[in-house]
């Protein structure tokens, strides 16, 4: 699709990574689909499709793949939306999350109001924002006392809830510590427990982004590619210490 592809080549001119094209292109594929459906072609796409959308994609069941696998049958085997009984953490449910929905409707925007911008689509974005929201100056009075409250909402864009911070109790944390096989995941587990960085940013890392003395690791930021400088605990320090000394046992040239 022509129209798609030049929306991506503008969004990796613009410094995107290969996941989010990825994510971009999943929910256009998704557009796609339902205006396939609806025998309706994109350019011509209307607010009555853009809301017929916006209901179906949150009333509908997702179709899961039939797999034989036994960790799947377990899982496809618990009540949908059942939270997980250790960590609290909520299964996946039939239909699509609200992140995932909101996530939709703002790519869907975007796509438009960039082939509104080029003269290649429609003038009027199928998925406008809302008019409520645009009555008055943006962050009229503000407080600075406040945090910023976002403005710019679509109008099919539903309510995301926020997350409640999960945990999983000491002992079965010491459990799974103790199950991993090596020092290298060991480091890894404690970097990533007490950072808070993401498990692709932190396998990202070379030798040089570590800094025992100053008790730092540089990991580079998933979403604006910024390096950044995080602290992290004594232990993890030392655990990344004996997987090197281990990587020495081995035969690895000392330097």
């Amino acid at each position: 699709m022509e129209a798609v592809s030049v929306f991506l080549r503008d969004l990796l001119a613009a410094g995107k990574s290969e996941p989010t094209l990825r994510s971009y292109s999943v929910d256009l594929l998704r557009w796609w689909r339902f205006l396939d459906a609806v025998d309706v072609a994109w350019d011509l796409a209307s607010r009555a499709e853009a809301r017929d959308f916006s209901c179906w994609i949150q009333l509908t069941v997702k179709q899961r793949l039939q797999t034989s696998r036994p960790r799947a049958a377990r899982l496809s085997s618990r009540v949908p939306g059942a939270p997980n009984p250790v960590t609290g953490k909520l299964a996946a449910g039939d239909g699509y999350a609200p992140s995932t929905v909101a996530h939709s409707e703002t790519v869907l925007r975007r796509f438009y109001d960039f082939h509104r911008d080029c003269g290649t689509g429609p003038v009027l974005n199928p998925f406008p924002l809302d008019a409520s929201r645009r009555i008055q100056r943006r962050h009229a009075h503000h407080n600075p006392m406040d945090e910023w409250i976002p403005e710019r909402t679509g109008r099919y864009r539903p309510t995301v809830p926020q997350r409640i911070p999960r945990a999983i109790p000491d002992d079965w944390f010491n459990q799974l510590f103790a199950a991993l096989p090596s020092d290298r995941d060991r480091a890894l587990v404690a970097f990533w427990i007490s950072t808070g960085a993401r498990a692709s940013e932190l396998l990202g890392m070379h030798q040089c982004d570590f800094k025992p003395g100053e008790q730092l690791i540089s990991v580079v930021r998933k979403g604006t590619r910024v390096r950044q400088e995080l602290p992290a605990s004594v232990d993890a320090f030392v655990w990344h210490r004996l997987y090197q000394h281990e990587l020495l046992r081995v035969g690895v040239p000392r330097g």
